[in-house]
């Protein structure tokens, strides 16, 4: 399942981000590459020692859990603490599939990678290029969004930026380790929940269908879950 979600951040959130980002030190965006992503990789990256991504990358993950939309779709057990990139022109990241493991430095923690995320920080009037191509069973489908949205895919997609060709990309992206391991199940989850929420809008909680629906929902969840 591919989603984009509006608003993860706020405009304002989203202009105290690219201040602290603008005063930040960068340096080479294949620090987190793997040996194959490495040959294809070309932009700029916060450290994930730095205390700027740290700090914002604590704020991305305070978003994300009052997002309803986001938490429905990705049942997150773990995230990966969020970090930040940036592409100027001419820079692009080739065609690549995430680390299937993740460490998380200076722990001994490590996230499997079943879901990947781009929180966009750059308006796409800001920058040509710079789309993000995922691959999927109909083809690449490209994502460009507002600042502040965030598109949200299985992690075990083949997937690309293209080169910015005017102004400059900038992102947070990471990964979240899913309590339902199979995107197909969490598909199906997230549609139920959808559904239900839309029914209980106009029937109410209380309704009959609603709490057997409910029911029907969280046992799937007892039977997909590997938390």
């Amino acid at each position: 399942m591919l989603l984009c979600i509006p608003s993860i951040l706020s405009r304002e959130e989203v202009a105290a981000f690219r201040q602290r980002l603008d005063q930040a030190d960068w340096t080479d965006g294949n620090v987190t590459a793997g040996a194959q992503s490495s040959l294809v990789k070309k932009n700029r990256q916060l450290p994930e020692s730095s205390p700027v991504a740290r700090e914002l990358g604590d704020q991305v993950i305070d978003a994300l859990g009052r997002s309803q939309l986001f938490v429905s779709a990705a049942l997150p057990l773990k995230t990966f603490p969020p970090l930040f990139n940036r592409y100027g022109v001419g820079e692009g990241f080739g065609a690549h599939v995430d680390n299937a493991i993740r460490p998380v430095r200076g722990t001994h923690t490590r996230i499997r990678t079943d879901l990947s995320a781009t929180l966009f920080l750059a308006d796409p009037d800001e920058y040509d290029g710079g789309e993000l191509i995922i691959e999927g069973p109909f083809g690449g489908q490209a994502v460009k969004l507002n600042a502040g949205d965030m598109v949200l895919y299985p992690a075990s997609s083949l997937h690309r930026v293209e080169p910015v060709t005017r102004g400059e990309r900038i992102a947070s992206f990471f990964w979240m380790q899913s309590m339902v391991r199979d995107d197909t199940e969490r598909t199906i989850l997230f549609d139920l929940d959808q559904a239900i929420q839309a029914h209980a809008a106009k029937a109410g909680q209380g309704d009959p269908l609603t709490v057997q629906l409910t029911a029907v929902y969280h046992n799937l969840i007892r039977r997909f879950a590997d938390a």
